[in-house]
C-alpha cells in the first residue's frame, strides 16, 4: 500500500471526508496516490457540491452526465481541435504535437469527416462479423499458453495481446514486426497525462518518430502490392476519397497511429478491469460465470448476457475517464457562464457514476439494462472502433471465464497510477 490512504481501506465517515478535502482542492495537475487509486468519492463530492468547477489552471471540470452529453452534442460551440491546447504542452515543433493535433479525436471537420468516414467504411457490420473466427482463435491460443503454464499475467499475456493483434491485423502489420507497437502507444497516449514529465515528452516525442519512421515503409509497401479495401483499412485509407480529396500523406501516417492507440490501451483496460472487477465483486462473477455456463448451448444467449457485461464494466471501471473540448464562443454550462476559448474537461468516468442517470451508480450490476454509459463519448466524436471493442471484450472475457471460472490473483494488481487511462499494468493469476 502506498504512504497515501487508500480511500477503500478506511471507514466510510474517513472515505468522504479525505473525498471532500481532495475536491476542495481539486487540480488534475496535482493529484495525491488515493485518486489514483479510487477517484469516484471524489468525483461524487464535485458532482454534488461544484459540478463545473473552475479549475486553479482557469478550465473547468465536468461531472454531471447531462452536461457532457449537452457538451458532446454541441460541436459548432466546443471544439475537439487541440492546437491551442497542445502549443504550451509540447511545443508546436515536437512529434507530439504534430501527432495529436493530426489524429481523428483531436480534429474538427472537415478532416475528422473525412478520415472517421474512410475509417467506418471498413469497420461496417460484416466487417467485423467476419473478424469473430479469427478473433476466437487467437483468444483460445492465449488461453491455451495460459492454461500450460498453470497461470500468468492478466494483462501483459491476455488483455494487451489481443488488441495488438486486432489492430495489426487491420493495417496488415508483419507479425513479426508487431514487436515495439504496445509500447509505442503507451508513450504516446501517456503523454496525455495531465501532468507531462520531460522524460514522458522524450519517450513519446521518440516513439512518434519511430513510428512515423516504421509506417512510411509500410505504406510504401501498400501502395505497392495494395490489398483488399473492404478488409485492409490501411488500403481503404491510401486509397479512399471523401468528395473528391485524400488524405495527404502526413495525415495518413498519424491516423494510422491513431488507429493503434485508440484500438489498443482502451481495449485493453476494457478486458483487464473487467477481469480484476470480477476478483473483487465475487458475487458478480459467481453469477456470471454460473449464467455462461447454463446457456452453454445457447449463444445467442450468451452473446446478450456478455455484452450487457461488457457494457456495465466500461461504465463501472471507464478506460478513458477525461476527455478534452474548448469553447469557440462563450457559453453556459449548468449555471455557470464560461468565455470563448475556456478549456473544458470532461470526467467520463464521473458522469458514468452519475446517480442522476445510472441506479445505484456505484454497484457493479452485470444485467444493467438501458446502459446509457459515455465510455465511447457521444455525438460526432463517438468511437468509431465502438463496435469492434465490443467484440473484443465479449469474446476475450466470454472465453477467458469459460475456461477458467476459478481463476485467482496471485498477487496485487498494479494500477498504471494514470488519471486519463484508467487500468493495470500488472496482474499476476493462477488459472485454477
Amino acid at each position: 500500500m502506498t504512504t497515501a490512504i487508500a480511500l477503500q481501506a478506511i471507514t466510510p465517515d474517513m472515505a468522504a471526508n479525505r473525498a471532500q478535502a481532495i475536491a476542495a482542492t481539486f487540480d488534475l495537475r496535482a493529484l495525491p496516490a488515493d485518486f489514483l487509486a479510487n477517484p469516484y468519492p471524489v468525483y461524487d463530492a464535485l458532482r454534488e457540491t461544484d459540478p463545473v468547477r473552475h479549475m486553479p489552471d482557469g478550465s473547468y471540470f465536468l461531472t454531471r452526465c447531462a452536461d457532457l452529453v449537452a457538451v458532446y452534442r454541441d460541436a459548432q460551440t466546443f471544439s475537439s481541435d487541440k492546437q491551442v491546447e497542445f502549443a504550451p504542452k509540447y511545443g508546436t515543433g515536437s512529434p507530439l504535437f504534430q501527432h495529436h493535433t493530426t489524429s481523428l479525436v483531436f480534429n474538427d471537420p472537415p478532416l475528422h469527416t473525412r478520415v472517421r468516414k474512410l475509417i467506418m467504411g471498413a469497420l461496417t457490420r460484416r466487417a467485423i462479423a467476419d473478424m469473430e473466427p479469427g478473433l476466437v482463435t487467437l483468444v483460445d491460443e492465449l488461453l491455451d499458453k495460459i492454461e500450460e503454464q498453470g497461470g500468468g499475467d492478466l494483462i501483459e499475456d491476455f488483455a494487451s495481446a489481443i488488441p495488438v493483434e486486432i489492430i495489426g491485423n487491420l493495417l496488415g502489420v508483419p507479425h513479426a514486426e508487431r514487436g515495439p507497437l504496445r509500447d509505442w502507444s503507451l508513450a504516446i497516449l501517456g503523454a496525455l497525462e495531465p501532468v507531462l514529465t520531460p522524460q514522458q515528452q522524450a519517450l513519446g516525442d521518440q516513439s512518434v518518430t519511430e513510428m512515423l519512421e516504421y509506417l512510411r515503409g509500410l505504406v510504401a509497401q501498400r501502395r505497392q502490392r495494395p490489398g483488399d479495401a473492404e478488409r485492409d483499412v490501411l488500403t481503404r485509407l491510401i486509397q479512399g476519397e471523401v468528395d473528391g480529396e485524400r488524405l495527404s500523406e502526413i495525415e495518413l501516417l498519424q491516423n494510422c497511429i491513431f488507429m493503434l492507440n485508440a484500438g489498443h490501451e482502451t481495449t485493453t483496460n476494457l478486458i483487464g478491469n473487467a477481469l480484476i472487477c470480477l476478483q473483487e465483486h465475487p458475487a458478480q462473477r459467481i453469477a456470471l460465470t454460473g449464467a455462461l455456463q447454463g446457456s452453454a448451448s445457447d449463444a445467442a444467449a450468451q452473446e446478450a448476457l456478455l455484452m450487457l457485461a461488457v457494457d456495465e464494466f466500461l461504465r463501472f471501471e471507464s478506460s478513458n475517464q477525461l476527455g478534452n473540448r474548448r469553447a469557440l464562443q462563450a457559453t453556459r454550462i449548468g449555471d455557470v457562464d464560461l468565455p470563448a476559448g475556456a478549456l473544458v474537461t470532461l470526467g467520463i468516468g464521473a458522469a458514468n457514476r452519475d446517480p442522476a442517470v445510472f441506479d445505484q451508480p456505484d454497484e457493479l450490476r452485470l444485467d444493467r439494462a438501458n446502459n446509457r454509459h459515455l465510455a465511447f463519448g457521444f455525438g460526432i466524436h463517438q468511437c468509431a472502433g465502438l463496435s469492434l471493442a465490443r467484440l473484443e471484450g465479449r469474446i476475450a472475457i466470454g472465453r477467458f471465464l469459460q475456461r477458467f471460472p476459478g481463476y485467482r490473483l496471485t498477487e496485487a494488481p498494479l494500477r498504471g497510477g494514470r488519471a486519463r487511462f484508467r487500468g493495470f499494468l500488472r496482474a499476476p493469476f493462477a488459472s485454477v
